[in-house]
């Protein structure tokens, strides 16, 4: 009677390893899945992002053609942006981007009949809703990865992220100067 206790009670221990084995990877999938989900949210923001500068840099040429490098930084930026692979390099075309777009907003300033212009104005209200879009869909990739990276990194969970092949994703950060939304003052 005593073997077949001790036999019960290492077959339940057993069962409540693997069941915590599968809950855990489950659990671990979802946030991979969840990650990669606010990674493709910010991904459609940087794209509309990428698809407002055209024009507006088209409005600002037409008030300030002879501003041709800010024109052609700011095109050099949206091309590398667009490009980019992977979280750092995304973030670093990004931090250029933004400085080009600052530029071109510098720019704009000067020049009191464009900021009257009624496409300018719109474009300038896309531009700044779609920086916020991009602002809270970073943070809730960063929130995701966090949750990922705090269960593949605790135990005893660690030991199920490793035997299913799971690694620790990288937060994207901006650099400190750029932090915010772009500066757009008119």
């Amino acid at each position: 009677m005593g073997s077949m206790l001790v036999l019960w009670i290492v077959l339940g221990l057993a069962v409540l390893i693997l069941l915590y084995g599968i809950f855990t990877y489950n659990r671990l999938i979802r946030l991979r899945v969840r990650t990669e989900n606010a990674w493709s949210q910010i991904d459609v923001q940087l794209r509309r992002r990428y698809d407002l500068i055209p024009n507006l840099v088209e409005s600002v040429k037409g008030y300030a053609a002879h501003e041709r490098e800010v024109f052609e930084e700011v095109t050099r930026a949206r091309t590398k942006a667009q490009s980019a692979t992977g979280v750092q390099d995304q973030a670093q075309a990004e931090n250029q981007l933004t400085r080009g777009i600052g530029r071109l907003m510098a720019v704009a300033e000067r020049y009191p009949e464009l900021k009257a212009n009624q496409n300018f104005l719109v474009l300038q209200e896309e531009l700044t809703g779609t920086e916020s879009r991009i602002a809270y869909a970073r943070q809730f990739y960063n929130d995701q990865v966090q949750g990922l990276n705090t269960l593949i990194q605790t135990f005893p969970s660690r030991v199920v992220a490793g035997l299913g092949g799971f690694a620790p994703r990288e937060f994207f950060e901006i650099d400190e100067p750029s932090r915010g939304p772009v500066a757009v003052q008119f």
